[in-house]
């Protein structure tokens, strides 16, 4: 019997930037018609790795195989020829278009004579790919238009308007809700059934053992292993990822609350949310959940400051809100991670130590005029002490890992004593070794006698930190679970999310 060829190999694959080996001589195979999942820390080689497969970048040294095939890609447009589609997180799509135009956008039918676009065509063509794909998406609507799940759905469309037999989805899960999750994997795994690999790439471990046929692990740019998913174990793969066998996937903290210190009393933003009440007390994690678009983060943005409410009080300490701006916040005793960190969190292309002490510019002024010496020393004082791992404080914080990127924001803040800390989506896009380590840092802001507010959509992450936690749906706040035992069922927190009542 003929064995069955790989439909990718890589062979002994290395790539250099200045002065980092990114890839150091990798080499795995991944099977026709399979879900192959890639894992690793942040940097240790995946997006690199899927970028040369799809013509970002040139190949440092080693080979590829496409079906038994010695390929050399050349970039973006030879992948796609070469069957080759990459959806990346952050969605490259434009939002005035329609579906349809997206979809073909740079191959819309025209006329022969005029070249006048054929909208009708256009529309029954995205029409037909849809059906085919089985994606109920309306495609003459105009992209902004669409929930954040439809438009991943568009990029995955337009990814296989091309008849892709690979497809790689770097991940594709982040923003996505249960339900919109378990759609996304119906398309996979119906995908797989026309022959079509999917790389898959994320840092959620549950994912991983429900969708995944294989696994590879990347650590420091060297292959550490690639292993049917049903040869391994949930520890080991954290082990190999990080290096190290973790303790805890979530740290315990010993229970030291005491009084209150963040109080929310039927507090509303109009189109949000309406008459949220809770409070957060003295070295308490509380986290808000609930599905995507149930106000849990709007929540945190009034709490803050960043949002204006319509009705309603809160109290920190003797200072009372709503916060008229996120200063006014600040000075109450209120620091806040937001949810997305590259538009709301950092400024991407300027150097890290600017990023590091944006919260408390003054501390580093000399008579109202930027210190940039002092500034500098500051900065690499903080990065030692919160372990911000960076090649110096001049590089652009676009360069960091996800994970230093999080701890670089936490620095920020961390200059000082707050009373809360607001934290949106703490871990999104860090991979497992860097969540712990997140972690034992908010037990240890919390044990320092802080009140944390986390927001967070993962619920073994809600259910292993949290001491309470309220459930969000649609605007209201559905429950508050005592959460003490780290034992709250998931189903109980998503009967919440869905708008059923507690009993």
């Amino acid at each position: 019997m003929e064995t069955q060829r790989p439909r990718i190999r890589f062979k002994r694959v290395s790539k250099t930037f200045p002065g980092v080996r990114a890839l150091d001589e990798v080499s795995f195979d991944v099977e026709p018609g399979c879900v192959h999942a890639l894992v690793g820390e942040n940097g240790a080689g995946k997006s690199t790795l899927v970028k040369i497969l799809a013509g970002a970048h040139p190949i440092g040294g080693g080979s590829i195989e496409l079906d038994g095939v010695s390929v050399r890609i050349r970039g973006a447009r030879h992948a796609q020829e070469s069957g080759i589609a990459i959806v990346y997180q952050e969605f490259n799509l434009v939002p005035d278009l329609s579906v349809s135009e997206n979809v073909f956008l740079g191959r819309w039918p025209r006329s022969n004579w005029a070249r006048i676009i054929r909208f009708q065509e256009l529309h029954q063509r995205a029409r037909r790919l849809f059906d085919k794909l089985e994606l109920d998406v309306p495609v003459r609507a105009a992209v902004s238009t669409l929930s954040v799940a439809q438009q991943q759905m568009v990029e995955i469309g337009k990814a296989l308007s091309l008849d892709a037999r690979i497809l790689i989805l770097d991940e594709p899960s982040a923003v996505l809700t249960p339900h919109e999750l378990a759609a996304l994997f119906r398309l996979i795994r119906m995908l797989t059934t026309r022959d079509v690999s999917v790389i898959y790439i994320s840092h959620r471990l549950d994912e991983i053992f429900e969708l995944a046929d294989h696994v590879t692990v990347l650590r420091d740019g060297k292959h550490i292993s690639t292993r049917s998913i049903s040869e391994v174990k949930r520890d080991t793969l954290i082990l190999e990822t990080v290096g190290r066998p973790l303790n805890q996937e979530f740290p315990l903290r010993e229970d030291r609350r005491g009084g209150t210190v963040l109080r929310v009393e039927r507090l509303s933003a109009r189109g949000a949310f309406e008459n949220v009440s809770f409070d957060v007390r003295e070295g308490e994690v509380f986290a808000l959940t609930g599905l995507v678009g149930s106000g849990r983060s709007s929540v945190a943005k009034v709490v803050f400051g960043a949002l204006h409410a319509t009705s309603g009080t809160l109290l920190v300490g003797d200072s009372q809100g709503p916060f008229a701006s996120p200063r006014a916040a600040k000075r109450a005793g209120i620091a806040m991670l937001p949810e997305d960190r590259k538009r709301e969190g950092l400024l991407l292309e300027r150097p890290l130590r600017e990023n590091i002490t944006l919260a408390h510019r003054e501390d580093v002024a000399i008579l109202g005029f930027m210190g940039v010496r002092r500034e500098r020393r500051k900065a690499s004082d903080l990065m030692v002490r919160h372990d911000v791992r960076a090649a110096g404080t001049e590089v652009a914080a676009a360069t960091l890992s996800g994970g230093n990127q999080q701890k670089a924001m936490l620095a920020r803040w961390l200059q000082r004593h707050y009373r809360v800390l607001i934290l949106d989506e703490p871990t999104r896009g860090v991979d497992v070794g860097a969540k712990v380590e997140m972690y034992e840092k908010l037990n240890t802001i919390a044990s320092g006698g802080a009140a944390i507010l986390m927001i967070s959509s993962e619920l073994p992450e809600v259910i292993g930190m949290a001491d309470r936690i309220g459930v969000m749906c649609e605007g209201r706040l559905m429950g508050i679970l005592d959460n003490a035992d780290r034992n709250v069922p998931q189903d109980a927190i998503m009967r919440l999310a869905v708008g059923e009542a507690s009993s």
